[in-house]
């Protein structure tokens, strides 16, 4: 059985996704959006970043973000 990370490896070597209710997530663990852009510039750790090409997945009209 193949694990997740094993899964991840065929694309883009080293860069992962999890968010999967992102219209650039591929279902289970790519993003398929032509550049990212990450920050801010000033992180210090991990989780003093964000990704800014994050856009949410509106199925079914449940989201009004924009």
């Amino acid at each position: 059985m193949m694990n997740e990370s094993s899964k991840c490896e065929k694309h883009i070597k080293g860069i992962n996704c999890s968010v999967k209710n992102c219209v650039y997530h591929d279902g289970e663990c790519y993003c398929t959006a032509e550049n990212i852009h990450v920050g801010p510039h000033h992180a210090e750790k991990s989780a003093d970043t964000v990704c800014a090409t994050f856009k949410p997945e509106c199925a079914n009209g449940g989201c009004s973000i924009k």
